[in-house]
């Protein structure tokens, strides 16, 4: 079976390390929140102006001034700071983010990753995400592997206005990790259920498949 959002951010929650500065972005990013490890030391950035984001609050807990960059509500964690939009793009731009968690509508195998636009529908802006994949190194993308028509999100070539170019090296969809390197998706882990026969069926572009590929392991809920 298909990951769940909850399980995405679970697995990507596995690659935070102590002491990282954290940006999430809007969708399923934000859920990664809810898992870090205990006894972990991560601060969460947001480009809005908030260092320190905390787990999303319960119903008490709401203050309604109190949002990320995608305007959902969030509590602030002990130690946080809050500071202008300026100050926090540059604290992006100054490559000061550790790790920066993404949504995407497609990733290629140059790493190129299309996350702002779809031509002819109504666009806010590109937010906070081209200067996101600009300052950082390390990324991680997350999104389903193919479109509710059943199209590939994992191209040979991005058909969508670009976000950034040759930035991207880890994808993390409902059906497999996989990793980016010299022109190629190379297969890492799949979901629990998940064959390689369909995350290969489901993936255009040019895809490598080691002998073993292991499934994701989670906890029983």
């Amino acid at each position: 079976m298909a990951l769940s959002r909850e399980q995405m951010a679970q697995r990507v929650a596995r690659e935070l390390q102590d002491g990282f500065y954290v940006n999430l972005g809007i969708g399923i990013p934000t859920l990664v929140a809810n898992y870090i490890p205990d006894g972990m030391e991560v601060m969460l950035q947001s480009e809005n102006g908030l260092l320190g984001m905390g787990a999303f609050p319960t119903d008490d807990e709401v203050d309604a001034d109190m949002i990320n960059a995608g305007k959902q509500t969030v509590t602030a964690r002990i130690g946080a700071s809050i500071f202008s939009s300026a100050e926090s793009f540059a604290m992006i731009r100054g490559g000061h983010i550790d790790l920066t968690v993404l949504g995407a509508f497609e990733v290629d195998v140059e790493g190129n990753i299309a996350s702002w636009m779809i031509p002819g529908k109504l666009v806010k802006g590109m937010g906070g995400a081209m200067d996101l994949v600009a300052g950082a190194d390390n990324i991680i993308v997350t999104m389903t592997h193919a479109s509710k028509d059943g199209e590939s999100k994992l191209l040979p070539r991005c058909s969508l206005p670009l976000t950034g170019a040759g930035c991207i090296k880890r994808v993390l969809t409902d059906l497999a990790y996989l990793e980016i390197e010299n022109g190629t998706f190379i297969l890492k882990e799949r979901a629990p259920g998940v064959s390689v026969e369909e995350i290969v069926a489901k993936t255009a572009g040019k895809l490598i498949v080691p002998d073993h590929v292991p499934e994701m392991q989670f906890a029983a809920q």
